[in-house]
């Protein structure tokens, strides 16, 4: 009876999703990776794009690191992307192109959890597996009526409970009505399909389930920035030529396309591990002189806030001016202002790199008035 009114209700009300549309494996496990800690209404236009850009495996697995990066730029949480593409180059190297059915080899992916495998291998597969996700574990929670329920009970429970004939249905199924009916707050419970078996709202505790967890102390840091601006004597220059920091820097830098004298703004790319990895950024104001470059801090810029998961960082941008672009140091790169979309740049850095062109436009308003 739980099946069947959980599946009727999910086939009368299922949201018109862009993956739920044209399945493929590859497309359930890319959901999969975007809609991980990220709202569906973000996620859709991403995946859209994504597919675009890289419709499957080998599409994916032959792309560069800062291609991946610069086509999830925004979407937040880059270890997903680095995953993502990693495992694109294992399916495609140790497993023919194909992806794998079995969960457990599922697992042997970078980034694929227990949930993520029992998602892909039912959605996309159709094995009778469950996957307990966050809304599952919150639907769940308030059908046994219970408040800190172990992971292994909740995948013991889930399993119990699989339609076998409509396994993928029945997963999504459970998570949309996490998602739209039985929600953190406010549930609708006279809308759900399975209140008459709901322990919690029989009891009264719905809004005791699951228990709340502890929340982390938010740190908080300060930066301070180094927009870097050099003059740049031609286009066909050093900076120019070294484009997008040798095949895999920024999209095309500057591409050789920029006015003679325009400025050039430093970046340099983060290590290959750790928050941000890869992606590009603008210096630390401290790191200047180790990268040979003297200049006098000159306008400070409007400072940018961004929210991690557990850090709140203030990033205060200065205006430094130097000498014409010479040829960068190793990982660092000059790029045209105009053309930082191209690349990596994390959300706080595209806002410091907008508050350098306004500063840009408002000297050449000065400058011509």
């Amino acid at each position: 009876m739980f099946r069947r009114r959980l599946l009727d209700h999910f086939d009368r009300c299922r949201r018109d999703l862009p993956w739920r549309r044209d399945r493929t494996p590859y497309s359930v496990v890319v959901s999969e990776f975007m809609l991980q800690q990220t709202r569906v209404e973000t996620v859709i236009p991403y995946y859209r794009r994504w597919l675009t850009r890289f419709p499957d495996w080998r599409s994916l697995a032959g792309a560069s690191d800062n291609e991946v990066l610069l086509e999830w730029k925004g979407l937040g949480y880059y270890g997903r992307a680095r995953n993502l593409h990693r495992s694109a180059k294992m399916v495609c190297g140790r497993f023919g192109g194909r992806l794998p059915d079995d969960p457990r080899q599922l697992r042997s992916l970078p980034g694929v959890g227990e949930y993520t495998a029992g998602a892909v291998a039912s959605i996309a597969f159709g094995q009778t597996v469950p996957a307990v996700d966050g809304n599952v574990r919150r639907v769940l929670s308030r059908l046994l009526d219970v408040g800190d329920p172990t992971p292994a009970r909740l995948r013991d429970e889930a399993a119990r409970l699989i339609d076998p004939d409509r396994p993928g249905d029945f997963n999504e199924a459970l998570m949309e009505l996490g998602a739209t009916v039985c929600t953190p707050r406010s549930p609708r419970c006279d809308a759900c399909p399975v209140e008459e078996e709901c322990g919690a709202l029989a009891a009264g505790t719905v809004a005791e389930r699951p228990s709340r967890s502890v929340r982390r102390r938010v740190r908080r840091v300060e930066y301070a920035v180094a927009v870097v601006v050099a003059e740049a004597p031609c286009p066909s220059d050093a900076a120019a030529s070294h484009g997008g920091g040798g095949g895999d820097g920024g999209g095309h830098g500057d591409g050789g396309t920029g006015t003679p004298g325009y400025p050039r703004t430093l970046l340099v790319k983060r290590p290959p591990t750790g928050l941000l990895a890869g992606m590009w950024e603008f210096p630390a104001l401290a790191a200047l002189p180790d990268l040979g470059l003297t200049g006098t801090p000159g306008p400070r810029l409007d400072p940018v806030t961004h929210a991690f998961t557990h850090l709140r960082a203030t990033y205060r941008p200065v205006i430094v001016r130097v000498a014409p672009a010479a040829p960068p140091p190793a990982d660092h790169a000059w790029a045209h202002p105009d053309h930082l979309d191209e690349w990596a740049l994390p959300v706080a850095q595209q806002k410091i790199g907008a508050l350098l062109r306004e500063w840009l436009r408002g000297n050449r308003r000065r400058a011509s008035g």
